[in-house]
Order: C-alpha cells, then sequence, then structure tokens
C-alpha cells in the first residue's frame, strides 16, 4: 500500500506520493484547481490508480497553532474527499492530517539549493511542499513503529 499527499492551495494541489514500503516520498504531480467537487474526483482517482491506503493533507495552521482562513478552506477539502469516499468503495481508506508549516519555505530553500530556477520553482513548489508534508508523515510514522519495538 501507498500513502499519497495533499498540498492544498487556492490554484493548485500539489501531490507526491510514497513507496509501496511507505519509508519514502516522492512528488508526483500539480493539479490546477476547477472546482472543489472535480478537485476531489482528481484526487480519489489518483488514490485508486496508486492503490493507496492514506491520504495525508497538509494542515496550514498559523505560527501560533491556530486556524487560519487557509485552514478552513482545507478542512472543506478534506470534508468533500470523505464525502465522496462514503458513496463509493473507499471507505477503509484513512484521510490524515500533516502539519505544514515552514513546508513551502523548507521546499523553496530545496529547490534553491538544487539550483533551479526561479520560474521552474513557481511550476514545482507545491509538488516539492507535498514531498515534505509526505515525508514528516512517514518518519513520524517510523518513529512510532521504532518506540512501540523498543517498549516491547
Amino acid at each position: 500500500m501507498r500513502a499519497i499527499s495533499l498540498d492544498v492551495g487556492d490554484k493548485t494541489i500539489g501531490i507526491a506520493l510514497s513507496d509501496e514500503l511507505m519509508m519514502t516520498a516522492q512528488g508526483l504531480m500539480v493539479i490546477n484547481r476547477i472546482g472543489i467537487r472535480k478537485d476531489a474526483d482528481k484526487v480519489l482517482n489518483l488514490v485508486k490508480e496508486y492503490n493507496c491506503s492514506t491520504i495525508v493533507i497538509g494542515l496550514p495552521l498559523n505560527l501560533n497553532g491556530t486556524d487560519s482562513v487557509q485552514t478552513e478552506k482545507v478542512r472543506a477539502f478534506k470534508q468533500m474527499l470523505e464525502n465522496k469516499m462514503l458513496s463509493t468503495a473507499m471507505k477503509n481508506i484513512e484521510v490524515v492530517y500533516q502539519d505544514e508549516r515552514f513546508t513551502t519555505k523548507i521546499a523553496e530553500s530545496v529547490l534553491i539549493d538544487a539550483d533551479v530556477s526561479r520560474k521552474k520553482r513557481k511550476e514545482v513548489i507545491d509538488k516539492q511542499a507535498a514531498v515534505i508534508i509526505l515525508q514528516s508523515y512517514l518518519d513520524r510514522l517510523a518513529a512510532m513503529k521504532q518506540q512501540r519495538e523498543q517498549d516491547i
């Protein structure tokens, strides 16, 4: 099984995908936003195509941990995904949030360090942010698994 992550913005959704061992994240694509229903359908088609068991959505909180205007939009998108999954055979897919504070800044730094041009950075920044969101989630899962094994 795989996990897919979403960096949900107003104009685009950056998407990343894990490997089947759920150890590493790779950028997949950027979806240009059309409307919440059609965008959710595109995401769910990718979930089916790549046989994903988990959808990780970046949650854009304020620095102090409170909700922002964008946070509410992301929560609405998650709700749309879950509603659409209820009416399909996708009921068992887990949809979780991952704190995404600083991911765009980190993504930009990674791309600058890789000497990616300003124009190209604009095209791939959301996909790179989705990679960072997913890798953070995967690292957290691995740390929890390691902790459980130490406790046994």
